[in-house]
Order: structure tokens, then C-alpha cells, then sequence
């Protein structure tokens, strides 16, 4: 199978899996915990930074032309302009930054998930500072509501995104499936 297509099969499947398993969340709050970090963090650690990014322009796009497929079975543009898009903006920067180190170091279980905590710090750093503008609220008050009360969350995220990433990755490879690799 020609790479062109192996990556484009892949990214696309990628973003179905975000489109499908995205929208479930739970409202704690201002900012619901949803699955969105850990299809994000599979995907960089399935099928790699570029991979990853492609998939998640697509969700993005696809949510913001209307389809349902952010938190809570949302879309438009008005979602990623509201108080939580900055999230949705800050995977953007998240993905490469990530997906460069661990494209790098995937058989190392630490060093990928110490990757994938820095990209959640990164995806934090872009949505507080987007709560924060837009709500118009002090900083403590945004880490209260939109960072602490989901670490948990997202370590357990990071925890399953590395052994199952790097378990669904293997096993393309090992069947010459995973993009980059020539049958």
C-alpha cells in the first residue's frame, strides 16, 4: 500500500474516532471532562504528529462547520469562540509539540508520558488563558474550574493513551500497517 495512502487512511480514521468518541463528556462544570485528550494522545502515539494533527484540522473543521462533534454533542463556531475553545485551539499547538518528541522516543513508556504531560500542561496553558479572557476572571479562579479538578482525569488519560497507544502501534508495525511503512 502506497504511504500516501496508508497516511491519509489512517488520519481519516483517526478523525472518526475523535468525531465519535470526543462529544462524550461529563459536565463537572464551566469545562466538562471529556474524551478528547485521550483520542488525541492515541492518536499521536498511534499514528504520529502528522498523522495527528491532520486528523484533529479535520474534527476541528467538521465541528466548526456545525456538526455535533465537540463536548457534549456541540458544534459551530461558536463553540470554539466561547470560554472552552481555547482548549480546542491549544490541541493545535499541543499535537507537534508532543507528537515531535514521542515520534522520537516511542518505545520509551516514561519519556512518552512525560510528552503527553507536557502537551496537557500546553492544552491548559492555551485554555485557561482563553477562560480567563473570556469570562472575564482572575487566573486562580479559572485553575479552580478549568485545571485542577481534571488532573486526575487527565493522568489516567495519559496512563491509558501510552500502554494502548503503544500496543495498537506495535501491532501495526508489526503487520507493516502503520504509516511510514512499506509492505
Amino acid at each position: 500500500m502506497n504511504n500516501n495512502v496508508r497516511f491519509m487512511t489512517s488520519a481519516a480514521l483517526m478523525a472518526a474516532l475523535m468525531c465519535i468518541l470526543c462529544p462524550v463528556s461529563l459536565p463537572i462544570g464551566p469545562v466538562p471532562v471529556s474524551l478528547s485528550l485521550l483520542v488525541i494522545n492515541l492518536a499521536i502515539m498511534i499514528i504520529g504528529a502528522k498523522g495527528a494533527l491532520a486528523s484533529y484540522i479535520v474534527y476541528l473543521l467538521l465541528g466548526m462547520a456545525g456538526l455535533p462533534v465537540f463536548s457534549g454533542f456541540t458544534g459551530g463556531v461558536a463553540k470554539l469562540a466561547g470560554p472552552t475553545g481555547g482548549y480546542l485551539v491549544g490541541f493545535v499547538f499541543m499535537i507537534p509539540i508532543v507528537g515531535l518528541i514521542i515520534d522520537k522516543v516511542n518505545d520509551k513508556v516514561v519519556t512518552c508520558a512525560l510528552a503527553l504531560a507536557v502537551g496537557t500542561a500546553v492544552a491548559y496553558v492555551f485554555g485557561t488563558v482563553w477562560f480567563v479572557i473570556m469570562m472575564q476572571t482572575d487566573i486562580w479562579y479559572a485553575l479552580t474550574v478549568c485545571v485542577f479538578p481534571f488532573i486526575p482525569f487527565d493522568i489516567a488519560k495519559i496512563v491509558i493513551a501510552v500502554y494502548l497507544g503503544k500496543a495498537v502501534r506495535g501491532r501495526l508495525v508489526k503487520a507493516s500497517l502503520a504509516p511510514g511503512m512499506e509492505k
